[in-house]
């Protein structure tokens, strides 16, 4: 049978910049005795975002970092302004990015690859406190047999 589980992860950020909602998240999915399911993350912002990314080297983020800022500068012109010269360059990148993710959970465990994590990147200049809101649907406990295979 097929549950539900919601939680909102508050995450303050400093400026600019990722931050690795990894260990939290997959502390949560644990928590709540996952099994098999798709926990959805949806950040409740628009000049937020999130991504999965290497986790491995950090010149990987600072390269990133500085793509977004080349795709959406903040010394460009902008009609929309009045939030300061940082926010609708903040609401480009997260458009360009996402602000939900569908990762796949297995025997109570995020299916991540070896090298990735998951991240809220913060694109205003200021430090912000942002909502990450995770809902988990699927089963609870041990994981369900597989086809093909007996219970």
């Amino acid at each position: 049978m097929l549950e539900q589980a919601r939680h909102t992860l508050r995450v303050d950020t400093h400026g600019p910049g990722f931050t690795d909602l990894t260990g939290e998240v997959a502390a949560w999915v644990g928590s709540i005795g996952a099994g098999d399911g798709l926990l959805t993350l949806f950040v409740r912002h628009t000049s937020a975002s999130l991504t999965i990314q290497e986790n491995a080297d950090p010149a990987v983020l600072a390269d990133l970092a500085e793509a977004l800022e080349r795709a959406a500068p903040r010394g460009a012109r902008y009609r929309h302004s009045i939030e300061g010269s940082d926010d609708m360059p903040g609401h480009i990148k997260s458009m360009l990015t996402a602000t939900s993710l569908g990762l796949p959970v297995a025997a109570g465990r995020l299916l991540l690859g070896t090298w990735q994590a998951i991240y809220l990147i913060e694109h205003r200049d200021a430090p912000h406190a942002r909502e990450v809101v995770l809902h988990y649907v699927g089963t609870r406990g041990a994981p369900s047999p597989r086809l093909g295979e007996e219970a």
